[in-house]
């Protein structure tokens, strides 16, 4: 299980993120403080794995708190959550190691996306002891899952990032009617996602002949 420290200024905020985090698996809550002075104290006698993390807070700020972590050289992960969204914080933030950055207000599936992926990162990396060129780029680095830049006409990034995390959760194959039930929008939209993502090697699919009807297209997640 890993587990999370909130660190947010904002309660509304705070428990909005502690709800999210709620809803995806593999997640434990470890508390929430309110400035990173008070998670420096929380770091001495609790165990955490990861944190999420504002910029700007009273007393110790959340730069603060991660240049301190890192001179203490904790093993802790650290994903940003913040208003911050000038040029300086997003480099300082990124040289410093953090995993991810998300500028409020945020959507939930981002947050979504961000968890599941980091989530995968952590079990590839427990599970391994020899990491090969193709899982390094696409699951460590996340190199080549998802094209950057400007996405074909009709698309979304937002509504990409959502069906992606969702083809992970499926512990087998899916088809394109699956997904739309689980995400909420339409077969045939569903169905333009899909066959982006098998396109770019992200998802792989299969044309399945049955006795009766016409054939089904299933897809799978590759885990590279």
């Amino acid at each position: 299980m890993i587990k999370v420290l909130i660190v947010e200024d904002d309660p509304m905020v705070a428990e909005l993120n502690k709800h999210y985090l709620e809803q995806v698996e593999g997640f434990a809550l470890a508390g929430i403080v309110s400035n990173g002075a008070e998670a420096l104290e929380f770091l001495k006698e609790n165990e955490v794995t990861l944190i999420l993390l504002d910029i700007f807070m009273p007393i110790v700020d959340g730069m603060e708190l991660l240049h301190h972590i890192r001179l203490l050289d904790q093993s802790i992960d650290i994903i940003m959550i913040t208003a911050a969204r000038d040029s300086v914080n997003i480099q300082n933030s990124l040289r410093q190691g953090v995993v991810d950055y998300l500028v409020k207000p945020f959507q939930f599936e981002r947050l979504y996306a961000a968890l599941i992926s980091y989530r995968e990162r952590i079990q590839l990396i427990q599970d391994s002891t020899v990491l090969n060129q193709n899982e390094i780029d696409r699951r460590i680095l996340s190199k080549g899952e998802l094209p950057v830049g400007d996405l074909p006409k009709g698309l979304e990034r937002d509504t990409l990032n959502r069906i992606l995390a969702q083809a992970k959760l499926f512990p087998a194959s899916f088809t394109t009617e699956e997904m739309a039930k689980c995400v909420g929008i339409s077969r045939v939209s569903v169905r333009k996602y899909l066959t982006f993502l098998k396109d770019t090697g992200t998802l792989q699919g299969k044309l399945n002949y049955q006795a009766v009807g016409r054939p089904v297209t299933t897809f799978c997640y590759l885990k590279r």
